[in-house]
């Protein structure tokens, strides 16, 4: 594939944001910074506010306090398009494809979505495919596909925008090893690729501690550690709370 030119580098910045239910603090005082080009892995136990705060992120929850900035441009109370809009993409835990489309149609509805015309969308759609090794299931609809097939396309619609930051949720969630493997391959490339920042959440610490050279730990809503797998590995507080003694 021939080489892209080097994209502008973009900045993320997540200062204090807080999100609160009722006094329950699910996100408290949490800050992190991602740029194009990195890959940060957001990890913690059940419950530990990381999915809260992708929502808060990218707008499908108000925070309670905080800001988000991408170049210094605040998108947080911003509703979940307007974020999109600015540069900010993601997938879900729980798959959401739309069924009643084709793969291609699904990852061109992403770039419609972001203001492409639909001929440019297309081309965009049939070159994340080919790249993406989706190709094959082109006109398949989205529910008929295999199940690490679907967690490729909702990365695949994620990238379709053009954003500048993708945060992806649970992305090996379901997957077996083999494919858990696969997809660990095609995460390392996503970055220099599609110059993209890249934010995952993940429970697999297989996959993640070989994916991310920098991770960020929640507990209770809280940060207790961010650095290098090494560091995060032999920091007290998360193998207290989260990797076990044996880690």
């Amino acid at each position: 594939m021939q080489q892209a030119e080097p994209a502008p580098a973009h900045v993320l910045e997540v200062e204090n944001v807080r999100k609160w239910f009722a006094g329950l603090k699910a996100v408290d005082d949490v800050s992190f910074t991602v740029r194009t080009g990195e890959i940060l892995g957001l990890i913690g136990p059940n419950g530990s506010g990381k999915t809260t705060l992708i929502n808060v992120v990218t707008g499908l929850l108000p925070a309670t306090g905080g800001t988000v900035k991408v170049d210094g441009s605040v998108v947080s109370g911003k509703r979940a398009h307007r974020v999109a809009k600015a540069g900010i993409a993601r997938t879900f835990q729980t798959i959401r494809l739309f069924h009643n489309l084709t793969v291609l149609e699904n990852v061109e509805v992403g770039a419609v979505s972001m203001g492409l015309p639909r001929r440019k969308a297309v081309r965009v759609a049939e070159r994340l495919l080919e790249e993406l090794d989706l190709s094959a299931h082109a006109d398949t609809l989205g529910d008929a596909i295999p199940f690490g097939h679907q967690r490729r396309l909702e990365i695949a619609r994620a990238l379709a925008g053009g954003p500048k930051f993708v945060f992806l949720d649970e992305p090996a969630a379901g997957l077996n090893e083999e494919e858990s493997d696969a997809l660990l391959a095609l995460l390392r490339e996503i970055p220099q690729r599609y110059g993209v920042g890249l934010v995952v959440v993940e429970h697999d610490m297989r996959l993640m501690m070989s994916l991310c050279p920098r991770l960020h730990v929640l507990n209770y809503g809280k940060t207790i550690a961010e650095g290098t797998p090494s560091e995060v590995r032999a920091d007290h507080d998360v193998v207290t709370a989260y990797l076990g003694s044996s880690a």
